[in-house]
């Protein structure tokens, strides 16, 4: 295997990638010089110790999006799947563009089968009809028109069913930054 080190430290194979880092995209000359770094390359600032210590990566720590409920499948091919309720509209479907993306029923609309609304200003869940073909029931009722959600609903989309489980509501809120 043929590594190379761009000049921004990278290391990279020039079999799969050619002579230009997939990280940053820097170019550097293929045949490699005899102290091992690539010819053309960038020189780096020598390295020191804790240049070496592996540092954790805890992605972005700033606007992360507080959970105001679940849903969770209590009977259908997603058996024991939570599904994490956010503030505002949370639309529900099989396709990846979706909040609430519930795989393995086919019965389930791709885009907008059902809709989730936590309004933080009155504290309360709603849920929707989409805008697709198929029914959302609450329990065991058709949705034509919103429907105020309470703890353990039964809602149920397509083949599976889902028991609703609020967070936030009159006795808890995520405080406002």
């Amino acid at each position: 295997m043929s590594l190379t080190r761009c000049g921004n430290g990278h290391m990279f194979s020039t079999r799969r990638h050619g002579n230009t880092c997939p990280y940053c995209n820097l170019a550097v000359e293929s045949p490699a010089t005899s102290n091992g770094e690539a010819a053309g390359a960038i020189p780096r600032a020598p390295r020191t110790a804790e240049d070496d210590r592996t540092m954790p990566y805890l992605g972005e720590t700033t606007g992360i999006e507080p959970v105001t409920g679940w849903m969770v499948c209590i009977e259908g091919p997603q058996m024991g799947q939570d599904y994490r309720i956010m503030a505002e509209k949370n639309f529900i479907g099989r396709s990846e563009e979706m909040h609430v993306r519930i795989l393995g029923d086919n019965t389930i609309s791709r885009r907008n089968h059902a809709v989730i609304v936590y309004d933080p200003k009155k504290r309360n869940f709603y849920l929707l009809p989409g805008d697709a073909s198929g029914l959302a029931y609450h329990n065991n009722e058709a949705v034509y028109s919103p429907v105020e959600l309470a703890a353990y609903d039964v809602i149920q989309l397509g083949r599976s069913k889902f028991i609703f489980i609020p967070l936030c509501g009159v006795h808890f809120e995520w405080e406002q930054q």
